[in-house]
């Protein structure tokens, strides 16, 4: 085969530079404040939303052996943690650069590979001492009170920070109208920057021990204040103030008056929105401002945690949940149904009409309902060449027999309900749909686990071996209805709820009035799940708004000054060889830089600044400030507490309490470090690029073709 030979190596490195280009398609999606982006199909001409680093890779031409391994590197970090993928895209985009710029300095490969992992090492050790307990954290949550915001007046017209500040309406969600008031605060806690008397907006996520006002109704004489208090509000409106008809729940709409049972079948213990055990808060923190997927969370961390009676295990059980998608209806009727959602054909749903709440019998098939399916494992006998299956000496159609041989045997055990967990030959379903059984195909694993722990039900492989003991009882189907009772019909596809008495299932029904918007919310609502799983699992969190990147800054440089011998600090001792003393410190600075420009480029998507160059300054300033105080950790925990790290004049919003109560997972966050750093690295030792194929005259043809070498 012919063969092109391209060296990679040079000081500009074609990998690195590749590996930046494709990172810098992801600036927009750091920091609570995302800019989404539309992806459109040239063939279908149909766009998407999407607001992640992975929808954003699976949607990009990346035919390059560089955008391949980027591509691995993300989907392995979504694979097992669900978050970080555009923390890790970023990075790899600023590393990149930084090592770049090494090279045209002459530091040699092996000074950069060593010093920058050594460096990421010492970091990685460093940062530890900011994690926060998971307990520590739902203790403080559940017992701090909100600070006051600022109000405008009775007129009706809520201040700035109730139009910019994604946690205002949180938690107790309500639309200020005329006919309320203001009820000040006239005492506080504290004295200081924390709290101030004139103000007095709900901001359920201020500092600790700061005291709430609470937005009342005029002549509401029942009791009302925030969680952590001890008495709970009186009503619940879960309405938004909001900017967007399209892109947030319409504050005035007559779809947005669903009260606080979150529009589902949850009630009671679900409403409550500290949830048991402090994870309601323990989700907002980590939230970083979807307040949607905040909503069905609480609630079904609360239904979760009052089926296992408030454990002191705390966990939130994934398998447990799934998602459904509805389309034509305003977000505000998104809600957590017990049970499963599904969307099915109008045939299916005039089957499910004539059930008519009665008990059904209930089938599992673990793999697919076709004529042709054979189990994972399956070997057909040697030298022996299949011509007909099933002979049909009468005749007719081919499958027919097939077909009449499934139904009979549906038939025969009186089966109203067939789960499979793979694709059903279309004829039968159709011959199901015929004699009022209904057949739902494509049904996730665990969902099957679920009905067969419920029913009864045993899953079978072919439907030859079904028995009496594989079938289920006391399953029930019907229309899904949205909170204000009404079935949803849509037209092309309908939800259908299957459910069982005393099943653990709970599908977030998400609904959007706008297609391209359905994988967006999905993708939100699970990264948030994982984070609240991957936080439970650690035990432990760190504070969010950039404290841990500042105190990473703060670390390295305190490294790249230290004298070039080697001494009896620990710090020294952690990057040995006297031969990489010469570019110590300035490799130490291009991995500082990476997270340099991800806090100023956090600041500048969410308007704290106006340029990177403004950002930048204001993250120096903070260093000189981390550096002053004798320990960076204390300094940066200490402005973690009063109102968010990153926080200064520069803020068009000073007021605005973003970042407190913000937090990050831990393992997801550094190992996101982890494989950015590791990618740069392997693409930097990249030497050559070798293309073996029928690609001459198309590499001939191409404007690189200078590049190439052809043996």
């Amino acid at each position: 085969l012919p063969m092109a030979f391209r060296d990679v190596n040079a000081r500009r490195h074609i990998g690195l530079q590749q590996l930046s280009s494709l990172a810098s398609t992801g600036r927009t999606f750091l920091g609570p404040m995302k800019s989404h982006k539309f992806i459109v199909d040239e063939i279908t001409n149909q766009s998407t939303l999407i607001c992640s680093a992975v929808r954003l890779i699976e949607s990009l031409d990346l035919t390059s052996a560089v955008g391949q391994l980027l591509n691995e590197t993300i989907q392995a970090q979504n694979k097992e943690f669900k978050t970080g993928m555009s923390t890790l895209l970023f990075l790899v985009g600023a590393w990149s650069n930084a090592v770049v710029e090494c090279l045209q300095q002459n530091v040699p490969i092996p000074a950069i590979v060593s010093v920058m992992t050594e460096g990421l090492n010492s970091c990685c050790d460093r940062i530890q001492c900011l994690q926060i307990s998971i307990h520590d954290v739902k203790r403080e949550l559940c017992s701090s009170r909100v600070r006051p915001k600022a109000f405008e007046s009775k007129t009706g017209q809520v201040g700035r920070d109730g139009l910019t500040n994604p946690w205002n309406f949180l938690c107790f969600q309500r639309d200020i109208s005329a006919t309320e008031e203001i009820i000040p605060i006239n005492s506080c806690s504290h004295q200081g920057d924390d709290c101030n008397f004139n103000k007095c907006l709900v901001s359920p996520l201020a500092g600790f021990g700061s005291v709430a006002s609470v937005v009342k109704p005029v002549g509401d004489k029942s009791s009302s204040a925030l969680f952590g208090s001890g008495v709970t509000a009186s009503s619940c409106i879960t309405r938004k103030l909001t900017h967007s008809r399209h892109f947030s729940t319409p504050g005035k709409s007559r779809f947005s008056s669903q009260q606080c049972n979150f529009q589902g079948y949850l009630s009671g213990p679900s409403a409550d929105l500290c949830g048991c055990c402090g994870l309601g808060h323990l989700a907002v923190a980590l939230s970083h401002g979807n307040q949607t997927s905040v909503k069905l969370l609480q609630s079904i961390a609360a239904y979760q945690q009052e089926r296992a009676e408030c454990s002191a295990s705390s966990q939130i059980n994934i398998a447990e949940i799934v998602t459904c998608c509805v389309l034509g209806l305003p977000e505000s009727y998104s809600c957590v149904s017990p049970g499963f959602v599904t969307l099915v054909s109008p045939e299916h749903a005039t089957v499910i009409k004539q059930f008519a709440d009665k008990p059904l019998r209930i089938l599992l098939m673990d793999g697919d309902l076709t004529e042709q399916y054979r189990h994972l494992g399956f070997n057909r006998p040697r030298n022996v060449r299949t011509i007909l299956e099933h002979p049909n000496p009468q005749g007719g159609r081919e499958g027919d027999v097939w077909l009449s041989r499934m139904s009979d045997i549906l038939m025969s055990f009186e089966v109203n309900l067939v789960l499979v967990k793979g694709n059903v030959c279309k004829n039968f379903m159709e011959r199901c749909i015929a004699n009022r059984i209904l057949v739902i195909g494509c049904v996730a694993r665990d969902v099957l686990c679920a009905f067969g722990a419920a029913t009864g039900a045993q899953a079978v492989t072919y439907l030859s071996q079904l028995n009496a003991a594989c079938i289920g009882n006391g399953a029930r189907a019907e229309l899904w209805k949205a909170s204000d009772g009404r079935a949803v019909d849509l037209g092309e596809l309908v939800p259908a709820r299957i459910s069982a008495g005393g099943i653990a299932l709970l599908t977030a029904v998400l609904t959007t009035a706008l297609p391209s918007k359905a994988q967006l919310l999905e993708d939100q609502f699970w990264t948030l799940l994982y984070r609240l799983h991957h936080a439970l699992k650690d035990e432990k969190v760190f504070p969010g708004g950039g404290a841990v990147e500042l105190l990473c800054l703060s670390h390295i440089q305190a490294l790249a000054e230290q004298p070039r011998r080697p001494g009896k600090d620990k710090a020294v001792r952690e990057l040995p060889g006297p031969w990489l003393a010469e570019y110590k410190s300035i490799v130490l600075q291009a991995l500082a830089s990476g997270w340099k420009q991800y806090l100023s480029v956090v600041l500048c998507n969410t308007a704290k600044a106006s340029s990177e160059l403004e950002a930048g300054a204001s993250v120096d300033h903070h260093l000189q400030k981390a550096a002053a105080c004798g320990s960076p950790s204390a300094y940066i925990l200490g402005e973690f507490r009063r109102g968010g790290v990153l926080r200064g004049g520069s803020d068009p919003f000073p007021d605005q309490v973003t970042d407190l109560k913000v937090c990050d997972n831990v393992t997801a966050k550094t190992e996101a470090w982890r494989r950015a750093l590791d990618l740069v690295l392997l693409v930097l030792q990249t030497d050559a690029e070798i293309i073996t194929g029928p690609r001459r005259n198309q590499i001939l043809n191409s404007p690189v073709s200078s590049e190439f070498m052809f043996l």
